[in-house]
């Protein structure tokens, strides 16, 4: 099938009746596109659409004896009257008349527009007289924009240059007026996506440097030069032909993109999702490898969109004063080379950005100009210019470039402004081979929210806002950062800490390689370069104490203490490790987070003024909360008698772990519930949830005697209402109660959101408890981005002495996962102690320290036992059940 058969296959249609041989018409059309897409440029299908689009209307006008109306004409607008149309674009069309029309026209119409849906056309119309669609015009940008790109069609040709005139007029939207508002709207989308591209799931249409911002500057040109072919541009001295001819390619990849995306979803879908990932790379020739194939693409997307966005940004700066005929209000000349206009940093000559050395030197003079809001166009084509004469050698190449690289790493203002600039526009990936080759690179996980550099640039601007005054969220990473010597030697520590992704090996260890390289290169002495190569290689190691190990646990904390070795070690790791975890996916930072790492700072911190004598720090802490805690219950009046006998069946892990105020609120409720509640029904359970007393999260307290799968149904019930257990610490009296003590968040990791929520879960799970047998129905699905997503299940066991044994467990984050692990536990007579829940994207990374039912560490022969039942519960995909 070609495009001439499909038109010729139009042609012989002879009646509107026939409905069946229309349908067949549209569906060979995108059977054309499909077959076509893997031998066929993408420009030659894009307009080769439109084209049949146009046969087939113009067929369809004539057979329902439209073009008998006289005053009538069939328009073209938006994508469609560009000529240009992806798969399933929606084919947008104007009804133009002069005036309103007659019943019988009315008919005529209502009938070719009725046919167009039955045959399953995607079209979107509008039946308008001239005088109400310029009105429409005038009232919205998007109606104005899509009249801009109007082409008749078949009609009237003095009605359409009716409107022509009237949109073009200065009395619908002057061009200057036109600009401004399409560069506000701009703006506003691109805010919409927190200025980047650089995000899991793209959209190839609206985010910024994508197709959205190529089609901007065609309908500003438009509007202004009445006409536009793109070449309008280069002869208006706007872009050099080198310039103009990027910009086609960077549309023709990402044209190709979009094709490939409709022709995976069978709709108008924009969005390159998860679901979607695998089949695009695929057909656009990246492979069939998954995960390799997808990061592949993604790689060639982000750095085609920062393209589009240089070019963009150059364009429409200087389409600011020229349409809006403004004049320069304030001209400040910094040096001889540079000067501000209006704020922005313009070079005063040709060829003042000319080598790589000049590129830097640019940079110090705007780190050393605190008035620099952004670049003007000649800058920005100087840089690229310079960049791409230069692109054969690396900048670290040069002597003088590594001298004045650390001039700017050393600057007090570099990585505020012109560390944006030099990630933005390429000058750290023309210096550093290294960071090269992690440009644009994705992971295909929803963990990993932007590309390697795209995080490590918001990462470091982390860092940054730590030594500003206007720092109030972390004050104790601000005066770790302020109190440095050297504050390059932690910015330097950011920029290499996932250098090396996308390698074989370890990535901390080879990162730490590079930047001792780096360092050698760049006269950094030898103290300072082992420091930041620590730095490097145990980037993660707070992270995963903090949220995988008992960080009361003394033995944790002696290990954790002697790897990090001085406070200066733990102030620099604990800085670094917030803002990695803040920069790697908006939603992953709280308040949970926040008080695990704080915590184990500040043991650790404690651990080493004590000379690591850790057990001595845990007693330590073990009277300091007994004293705060009794003397909260002292100010509340509780009996002190009942508080002792309490609390002697309580053992000291209890008082380390618990802060002052939740122990006293433990202890009241308890004994509260023993002088009322447990007369009444000794078999009942106290359960109660506090918002304010936990940091980082919600409490839930369940106190009574001890029962069969607890944990496991208070797991299902809160998965099933869209919470997410984050930490659990489970104690059995020696008289044979439990204590359960459970960190709730919401599954977006925010608090609960209100009394009713906490009260509507603490009724959730009494219920539950109450019912006889141990089932719930668990009724939450998979989400749509996992389903993608390959997670093997690992569990391994370590045992600690012969006290308790420590599981690690790995797996697909999967609704109802803790309940379904807490009935494995149940049905091999293991009794959790402690459990640590971590979910990193699609991850669950969950630890639980348990015992036999000796309560002893499990044998070989148990923790067989047990890992073969977890991995049978996890594979039921609906059982969560005991029998």
């Amino acid at each position: 099938m070609s495009l001439q058969k499909l038109i010729a296959q139009v042609e012989q249609i002879s009646s509107v009746e026939d409905l069946l041989a229309i349908k067949q018409c549209v569906k060979d059309s995108y059977s054309w596109l499909d077959k076509a897409f893997d031998t066929s440029p993408v420009n030659q299908l894009v307009t080769g659409r439109a084209h049949f689009a146009d046969a087939l209307l113009l067929h369809l006008w004539h057979l329902l004896r439209l073009d008998e109306i006289s005053d009538i004409a069939l328009c073209a607008v938006g994508g469609y009257g560009r000529g240009h149309l992806q798969p399933y674009s929606d084919i947008d069309l104007l009804i133009l008349s002069r005036k309103t029309l007659s019943p019988d026209s009315q008919e005529k119409v209502s009938r070719f527009i009725t046919l167009l849906w039955d045959i399953k056309l995607d079209v979107g119309q509008s039946v308008r007289t001239i005088k109400e669609t310029v009105r429409l015009a005038k009232e919205d940008i998007s109606i104005a924009t899509n009249l801009v790109e109007s082409r008749l069609l078949i009609g009237n040709e003095n009605v359409f240059e009716a409107l022509r005139e009237e949109i073009n007029g200065r009395n619908t939207w002057t061009s200057q007026a036109f600009f401004v508002a399409k560069y506000e709207e701009q703006k506003t989308r691109h805010a919409k996506f927190n200025g980047t591209s650089y995000n899991l799931e793209p959209n190839v249409k609206e985010n910024p440097g994508c197709l959205r911002d190529i089609q901007s500057i065609g309908w500003v040109a438009k509007k202004h030069f009445k006409e536009y072919d793109g070449w309008n541009l280069v002869g208006h001295g706007y872009f050099t032909e080198d310039e103009h001819s990027e910009l086609i390619r960077c549309r023709m990849h990402l044209w190709r993109l979009r094709f490939a995306l409709h022709l995976t979803a069978g709709r108008s879908e924009n969005r390159l999702l998860f679901d979607y990932q695998p089949e695009v790379a695929a057909r656009l020739g990246y492979g069939e490898e998954g995960k390799a194939s997808v990061e592949r693409m993604m790689r060639d997307f982000f750095r085609t969109v920062r393209r589009v966005s240089e070019l963009n940004k150059m364009l429409l700066h200087r389409f600011r004063y020229d349409m809006l005929n403004q004049n320069v209000k304030q001209q400040h000349i910094i040096d001889d080379n540079y000067w501000l206009l209006d704020g922005m940093i313009a070079p005063r000559h040709e060829q003042v950005i000319n080598s790589p050395e000049a590129v830097l030197d640019f940079l110090k003079v705007v780190a050393d100009t605190p008035a620099v809001e952004g670049l003007d166009t000649d800058t920005i084509r100087q840089l690229r210019n310079t960049r791409r004469a230069f692109e054969k050698v690396y900048f670290v190449e040069r002597e003088a470039c590594r001298d004045k690289i650390m001039v700017l790493f050393r600057h007090p203002s570099f990585f505020d402004f012109a560390w944006d600039i030099m990630h933005e526009y390429g000058i750290l990936q023309s210096y550093l081979p290294e960071w090269d080759k992690i440009v644009g690179m994705m992971q295909f996980d929803l963990f990993h929210a932007y590309t390697v550099d795209e995080h490590t640039h918001r990462l470091v601007k982390h860092v940054n806002h730590y030594f500003s005054s206007q720092n109030r969220e972390f004050p104790r990473c601000g005066r770790i950062a302020r109190n440095l010597d050297k504050p390059e030697l932690l910015y330097i520590a950011a920029i290499f800490h996932d250098i090396a992704k996308g390698r074989n090996g370890d990535h901390s260890v080879l990162g730490a390689k590079d930047v001792m390289t780096f360092c050698a290169s760049h006269d950094i002495d030898d103290k300072d370069a082992r420091l930041i190569a620590w730095l490097v290689e145990n980037h993660l190691l707070m992270s995963v104490v903090a949220q995988r190990r008992d960080i009361y646990d003394p033995d944790v904390i002696n290990e954790f203490a002697t790897a990090v070795r001085s406070h200066n070690h733990l102030n620099l790791l604990y800085a670094l490790t917030l803002a990695d975890i803040r920069a790697t996916n908006d939603n992953l930072w709280n308040d949970w987070k926040a008080s695990l790492l704080r915590e184990l700072y500040l043991i650790t911190q404690k651990a080493l003024d004590n000379g690591l004598q850790c057990q001595a720090t845990i007693d330590e802490r073990v009277t300091m909360h007994k004293q705060l805690a009794k003397q909260l219950l002292t100010e509340s009046g509780e009996d002190q008698i009942k508080v002792d006998v309490l609390w002697t069946r309580m053992d000291d892990d209890y008082f380390v772990r618990f802060k002052p105020a939740q122990i006293a609120w433990h202890t009241r409720e308890i004994i509260q519930a023993e002088d009322d509640l447990f007369k009444n029904d000794p078999d009942t359970l106290l359960i109660r949830a506090n918002d304010n007393i936990a940091k980082g999260g919600t409490e839930i307290l369940i106190y009574g005697k001890d029962r069969r799968a607890l944990f496991a149904q208070v797991a299902s019930v809160l998965d099933s209402r869209n919470c997410s257990i984050h930490d659990a610490h489970i104690t059995v009296t020696r008289d044979g109660y439990v204590f359960d003590s459970m960190l709730v968040l919401e599954n977006d990791g925010s608090r609960l959101s209100s009394i009713d929520r906490t009260t509507s879960l603490e009724e959730a799970i009494l219920s539950q408890l109450n019912k006889p047998g141990f089932a719930h129905d668990n009724k939450r699905k998979l989400p749509r981005q996992m389903r993608q997503l390959d997670v093997p299940t690992k569990v391994r066991f370590f045992n600690i002495a012969d006290e308790y044994t420590l599981i690690e467990l790995e797996a697909l984050d999967a609704p109802g996962i803790l309940a379904k692990v807490g009935h494995a536990f149940v049905d091999k007579n293991v009794t959790l102690k402690l459990a640590k829940i971590a979910t990193i994207g699609e991850r669950a990374e969950d630890v639980f320290i348990v015992t036999n039912d000796e309560g002893k560490a499990l044998t070989q022969d148990q923790q067989v036992g047990l890992k073969k039942r977890i991995l049978y519960k996890l594979d039921q995909l609906e059982d969560i059940t005991i029998p």
